[in-house]
């Protein structure tokens, strides 16, 4: 079974890691995913990952002060979103409460870095394999034989890579706001389970909406060749872009980029 670990940031990489090997010790039948590791030098980095998307059974996004409103990490969750009826999609919150995580993320499964949160992931992707899954009382005792590794390999990177920013506290209107669109989305997915043949995704509040078409400056094309040449890492060149057109949706911005690497043939290093 694929599994997509999600990371952005020092500390959310670090987590992402040990969950990486920890997984494959407690569950063999698995298999992490991670874009630090798993991409080959020269591959087209960003192709390579739309097809890890794809064929992806399980999203773990690991979540941070400093990464929670990252445009990469909002992208991949979005992308994992997509195919949500063939996969699972929770988040990791590493040094988060419930609370502090927002829309989009706060429609996923949060799982706590603590022994019970870490037991639910684990029943959850061994119930995932079915019959490839160890038996419970097995996997009971694999999950108690490795978590002690866990818990101290987890709390010496807690300790060794400090947050640069402290998580904000929600105000009390953009939870109920929330609630509120949680609702209304969770609505529309109804109706759309009732009226099958009705196109909900292209139509809202009776009017169709457009896909905006948005002009490339050329100069902006130069700036991120330019930028690639410097080494510049993927996530910064994202948001580059984004800085420059915030109306743009992530998914189009990613195509873009996605195209000047084919267009002039540059390759991503690890």
């Amino acid at each position: 079974m694929n599994i997509f670990l999600s990371w952005s940031g020092e500390r959310s990489r670090a987590v992402s890691d040990l969950l990486d090997e920890w997984l494959q010790c407690v569950i063999q039948a698995v298999d992490p995913w991670m874009s630090s590791k798993d991409i080959d030098r020269g591959t087209l980095w960003f192709s390579e990952i739309s097809d890890q998307l794809q064929s992806t059974s399980l999203g773990i996004i690991c979540l941070t002060k400093d990464n929670l409103e990252k445009p990469w990490i909002l992208f991949e969750a979005g992308a994992l979103a997509k195919g949500l009826k063939n996969t699972r999609v929770c988040t990791f919150l590493i040094d988060l409460e419930p609370n502090d995580v927002g829309t989009p993320l706060s429609q996923f499964n949060h799982t706590m870095p603590d022994k019970a949160g870490l037991w639910a992931l684990v029943r959850t992707l061994n119930n995932a394999l079915q019959e490839k899954g160890l038996k419970e009382k097995t996997l009971e005792q694999v999950f108690e034989m490795y978590w002690p590794t866990f818990k101290e390999n987890f709390d010496n990177i807690l300790a060794e890579i400090k947050p640069s920013t402290s998580a904000k506290k929600r105000p009390d209107k953009d939870i109920l706001i929330e609630i509120l669109e949680t609702s209304r989305s969770m609505d529309r997915r109804v109706r759309a389970l009732e009226n099958p043949n009705q196109d909900t995704g292209s139509q809202m509040g009776g009017s169709i909406i457009k896909r905006k078409k948005y002009y490339i400056e050329p100069s902006l094309q130069k700036s991120v060749v330019k930028m690639f040449e410097k080494g510049e890492s993927s996530e910064t060149m994202f948001k580059y872009i984004l800085d420059q057109y915030p109306e743009m949706p992530s998914t189009r911005a990613i195509a873009f980029l996605n195209q000047i690497i084919k267009d002039h043939g540059l390759r991503v290093l690890q």
